[in-house]
């Protein structure tokens, strides 16, 4: 069963909390805090396999959850560390965010792809002794994981893709000029699903040919079979439009190309500048004169034309030597750049946020978006802390906080992230 859309939801692992203990030895008086901290939770990691060429696992499972972080131990003993979901999908994997529709990853190289973040574990209490809270009875729990449904999309790797309408030979040159053994017959959508196969041309020359299943007029639109398989010619450097010269199916094979060209350019005005070859099947059905008369009119729209009887293999040789001549000339295959992240600073939003305080005279500042940008912030560098503070000011958070009261001097924290406000 051919499956190339799936909606998943994944969960990130929570981070484990931090420990309340205090040192107990023997000779050894008011040892003091040494509760430890929790492990960060496990990420949600997406990667290649190329032994899969489906997503057809995710229609049987939908929920995705990596391993939480372990709580903290005593002797300040960091908790485990949660183990990341390795989620594997077919190469030319696109992951949106079901939510928004921002594309994050294009799985096409071996690089794999974090899609959710596990919590940082909290702090044990053994990080909040001061000269005046020499026994703090309390710790950070572990921040959660990022969680999110993810809108799965795979379309094909392929160099070459193959057009046309139904039955006018796409599979049957496929099956002579590749390994692949599509399905041959006579009569339209012999072909259900996307076929592909690896064309070998001389010692080190090769390229990926793929057979769509047939394309009919209103395909764009959702008509026949042609609209759930149209995403996959988009990553195709070239295409091959293969057409019935002898119009045994009662069509002008001219018009036929002006109809898939158009379907193809409604679909996606980007297909409309993607090279083309005309490969005229079923050359033996009609004469010579005919054959030339079609080959200058092709020619005459401006595209190379190739004639072809593809049972028998014939003319397809000079066919695949054309279509490899022309690769090597080509772009490499698209691959898609994920959209990036919405900037507070660009959009000028405003989000909601909680202010408490707690006894301490300690400002407590809760909003679960801030958890997502929190996650990316490394407390050590000096621009990444900067780059937080501009989003705080953005968002409006810093101007909540002066509105609850808070004054120069005072803490502020967020989740496990504390600092002194400086006007």
């Amino acid at each position: 069963m051919f499956v190339d859309t799936a909606v998943i939801k994944i969960k990130a692992g929570d981070g484990g909390d931090g420990a309340v203990s205090f040192h107990r030895e023997k000779y050894v008086a008011a040892g003091g805090p040494d509760g430890g901290d929790g492990g960060k939770g496990g990420d949600v990691v997406f990667v290649a396999d190329d032994g899969l060429n489906t997503l057809v696992d995710f229609r049987h499972r939908r929920k995705y959850f990596a391993e939480n972080g372990s709580p903290g131990g005593t002797r300040k003993r960091f908790g485990k560390n949660g183990a990341d979901l390795i989620i594997r999908v077919p190469r030319g994997t696109l992951v949106y965010d079901n939510k928004t529709g921002r594309l994050l990853a294009d799985i096409s190289s071996d690089e794999p792809f974090i899609a959710a973040r596990g919590g940082r574990g909290g702090w044990g209490n053994s990080h909040f002794a001061t000269p005046v809270r020499q026994v703090p009875n309390f710790a950070k729990p572990g921040m959660p994981g990022e969680e999110l449904e993810v809108r799965l999309e795979l379309k094909l790797l392929a160099d070459v893709g193959l057009v046309g309408f139904p039955n006018v030979g796409k599979s049957s040159l496929l099956s002579v000029v590749s390994e692949a053994r599509p399905q041959v017959a006579n009569y339209h959508f012999t072909t259900l699903t996307p076929v592909l196969g690896v064309v070998r041309v001389a010692e080190g020359v090769s390229f990926v040919m793929a057979d769509i299943p047939g394309i009919i007029e209103g395909a764009s639109q959702g008509a026949g079979l042609g609209h759930e398989f149209l995403r996959h010619i988009e990553r195709c450097r070239l295409l091959v439009h293969v057409v019935d010269v002898s119009g045994s199916e009662g069509r002008d094979p001219l018009q036929d190309i002006e109809i898939i060209n158009r379907e193809l350019e409604e679909f996606n005005p980007e297909l409309a500048s993607r090279p083309m070859i005309i490969a005229g099947n079923k050359c033996d059905l009609v004469d010579d004169r005919q054959v030339e008369e079609f080959a200058a009119a092709v020619k005459a729209k401006g595209y190379e034309f190739f004639p072809i009887m593809a049972a028998i293999a014939h003319g397809t040789e000079p066919l695949i030597k054309r279509c490899a001549e022309l690769l090597s000339k080509l772009p490499p295959i698209k691959q898609y750049t994920p959209d990036p992240e919405p900037d507070f600073e660009t959009e000028g939003n405003r989000r909601e946020v909680s202010i408490t305080r707690d006894s301490d005279g300690v400002f407590i500042v809760e909003g679960e978006w801030l958890l997502r940008y929190l996650r990316g912030v490394n407390m050590d560098e000096y621009d990444s802390l900067q780059h937080f503070h501009r989003i705080l000011q953005s968002s409006g958070v810093i101007d909540a906080l002066r509105d609850a009261g808070v004054k120069d001097g005072d803490t502020v924290s967020i989740y496990d992230f504390e600092f002194e406000f400086v006007e």
